[in-house]
């Protein structure tokens, strides 16, 4: 039952001014992002990851390196590019009110699985990309693996739409902001979501978790002890 920590990158400037960034190089955390990594990276500190898998982009390897950092077994940094952005096309590195002016957007926000985006990729592409990808860390981690993969808003969307049992035509309904933590159990029998869009809650139950022996898909809600 490998426990897998989604965490989104800390915000960049171009989050900050609405740019579509994509896969432009040299995009950056801006100081507040930072330290949105820096807190997301305490509020792992407790858990002992056996793997960070991140997104090859500069942002997505900032956040994961203050995770790294602060982990005290730190287990280092595989990339994936699977787990990158999603490629966006003509629409890369421009400003998101004028896409909204675009025949294309409303498709983006009513019927994401039909969308390919000009000279990029279409989202049912991403989605299967990085739920490959997170199957195979899975495989290659084991049961007893608690580890971090660090991505991006879409591609988190795409990967806990799936888990949800969710439609990726509803993955616009998930909020995934800045910096912050999902969480999902994947089991032999089935995959338990524990936190979306977490930005505060204490993580420490996690590790106690992986402690005891779970039971997967209680009866009756179970008791609130993870």
């Amino acid at each position: 039952m490998p426990l897998v920590i989604l965490v989104r990158h800390g915000r960049t400037q171009a989050n900050a001014q609405g740019i579509l960034a994509g896969w432009t190089p040299g995009v950056h955390l801006d100081d507040q992002g930072v330290a949105q990594a820096g807190a997301a990276a305490e509020r792992l500190r407790p858990l002992t990851l056996n793997a960070i898998v991140s997104s090859p982009l500069e942002r997505t390897v900032q956040t994961a390196e203050a995770i790294d950092r602060r982990q005290r077994r730190a287990p280092g940094i595989a990339l994936d590019e699977r787990l990158g952005e999603c490629r966006y096309g003509e629409w890369t590195n421009r400003p998101l009110a004028e896409l909204a002016k675009s025949p294309l957007w409303r498709t983006v926000q009513e019927r994401p699985s039909a969308v390919t985006f000009p000279e990029g990729e279409s989202l049912p592409q991403m989605q299967a990309r990085a739920l490959a990808a997170v199957h195979e860390w899975n495989a290659r981690l084991g049961d007893r693996a608690t580890y971090a993969i660090v991505s991006h808003g879409d591609v988190i969307k795409a990967i806990l739409a799936d888990a949800l049992g969710t439609h990726l035509d509803q993955f616009q309904r998930i909020v995934v902001d800045p910096a912050s933590i999902s969480v999902v159990r994947y089991g032999a029998r089935g995959v338990q979501v524990l936190h979306v869009n977490d930005r505060g809650s204490d993580l420490g139950s996690l590790a106690r978790t992986r402690r005891r022996r779970r039971v997967e898909g209680t009866v009756g809600g179970g008791s609130g002890e993870r």
